[in-house]
């Protein structure tokens, strides 16, 4: 059985940073695309960023593209979201999500529904 258990988030004020991180255990973790959404209160659950098997293809959310990097470390299963210039508006829960059945080595999804494994979440609040 798979599972993720995200950590790293917490509070922080507007202009600073934080890394979250998400171990996988349970199969192998190289096997899987990785990507982070995050919900916030009253929205839907978006993506924000996607990283292949390879680690060679990664993708982002228009509204963190330059401010946030994903990365993954194959030999620690586990993947990791540096944020940085954090905004109010990137308050939200955040979730890893591992997808069980990728389309090649370079497959990143931006689609929830392409992922069949997601952690429990870990919150993220910006202060202004």
């Amino acid at each position: 059985q798979v599972q993720l258990v995200e950590s790293g988030g917490g509070l922080v004020q507007a202009g600073g940073s934080l890394r979250l991180s998400c171990a996988i255990s349970g199969r192998t973790f190289s096997h899987y695309p990785m990507g982070w959404f995050r919900q916030a209160p009253g929205k839907e659950r978006e993506f924000v960023a996607g990283i292949s098997m390879s680690r060679l293809t990664t993708g982002y959310a228009d509204s963190v593209k330059g401010r946030f990097t994903i990365s993954r470390d194959n030999a620690k299963n586990t993947v990791y979201l540096q944020m940085n210039f954090l905004k109010p508006e990137d308050t939200a829960v955040y979730y890893c999500a591992a997808r069980g059945n990728p389309r090649g080595f370079s497959d990143v999804s931006d689609k929830a529904y392409d992922y069949d494994y997601w952690g429990q979440g870990t919150q993220v609040t910006v202060s202004s």
